[in-house]
Order: C-alpha cells, then sequence, then structure tokens
C-alpha cells in the first residue's frame, strides 16, 4: 500500500472519530438535556461520516485495488488523484468546520454572511474533489483478466 493510498485510508478514519464525536455530542444533547437536534450539526455529522470517511475510504481502496493503468493511458494522473485528495479533505473538513460554527452561532441571529458562503464553497470544494479522482480513475475501470475467463464461458 503506497503513500497516498494510506493517506487517504487514514483520513477517513480522522473523519470517522470526528463524525462519531459530532454524533456523540448530538444524542447527549437530545437524551440528557431534552435538546432538538441541531440541523448544523446533523449536516456536520453526515458530510463527516458520508464524504469524509465513506467517500475517502471508497477512493483510498479504488486506488489500491483498481488494476494499474494501461501503458498508453494518458488520462490517469497520480498527481490528480493527489490533487483531489486535497481539494476533498480541505473541502470536507471547511464544510464540517463551518457548521459546526454556525450551530454555535446560530442563536445570535446574525447573518454572518462570510461563513454561510464559506460553507457553500467548501460544498462545491467536495463535489470538485470527487468529480477530479473519478475522472482521473475511469479509465482504471476495465475488464483485466475476466474478460479471458468471460469467453471461456466462466460466470461470477
Amino acid at each position: 500500500m503506497y503513500t497516498l493510498v494510506r493517506r487517504y485510508l487514514k483520513t477517513a478514519v480522522a473523519f470517522l472519530a470526528i463524525g462519531l464525536a459530532i454524533g456523540g455530542w448530538l444524542i447527549a444533547r437530545r437524551e440528557l438535556a431534552g435538546a432538538a437536534p441541531d440541523p448544523y450539526l446533523v449536516s456536520a455529522h453526515t458530510h463527516a461520516l458520508f464524504v469524509g470517511f465513506v467517500m475517502m475510504m471508497i477512493m483510498g481502496v479504488a486506488l489500491w485495488l483498481f488494476p494499474r493503468p494501461d501503458k498508453t493511458d494518458a488520462q490517469y494522473d497520480p498527481r490528480l488523484a493527489a490533487t483531489a485528495y486535497w481539494i476533498l479533505t480541505v473541502g470536507t473538513a471547511a464544510r464540517v468546520g463551518g457548521e459546526v460554527m454556525r450551530s454555535s452561532l446560530f442563536g445570535l441571529n446574525m447573518s454572518f454572511m462570510w461563513l454561510r458562503l464559506s460553507i457553500v464553497a467548501a460544498g462545491f470544494l467536495q463535489a470538485i474533489g470527487i468529480g477530479v479522482f473519478f475522472f482521473t480513475m475511469w479509465t482504471r475501470i476495465r475488464p483485466v483478466g475476466s474478460q479471458a475467463r468471460e469467453a471461456r464461458g466462466e460466470r461470477f
């Protein structure tokens, strides 16, 4: 397992820990203080788990397990996979952090347009990071070995 794969997987685990911590806070507030779930914390919890953990884990495992790029493959570029990692990590961290900040400022009746705009921008970074990753990985989604077995009539 090489460095970029480990980076994706370890970052996924870090986002899992963050998501679980936010989830623990949400359930403790609900059950012990009778507080309704804050929509911003729910969003932070969801993005930490689904984008930060699940998507990063899927992307890291895909990078590790998919067939190597073909020698003639001009689309796959490991630098793009690394760029996608940074875009997605920054976007998800900013999204989760922004949502948590928004939750703590919710009762102040202030607009905080800069925070709202940064949350939107972070969401776009998440989408861009995922798009860049799958753009560069697209040509690695191909049959390797299975084509010959299918030609012989083997079914999987």
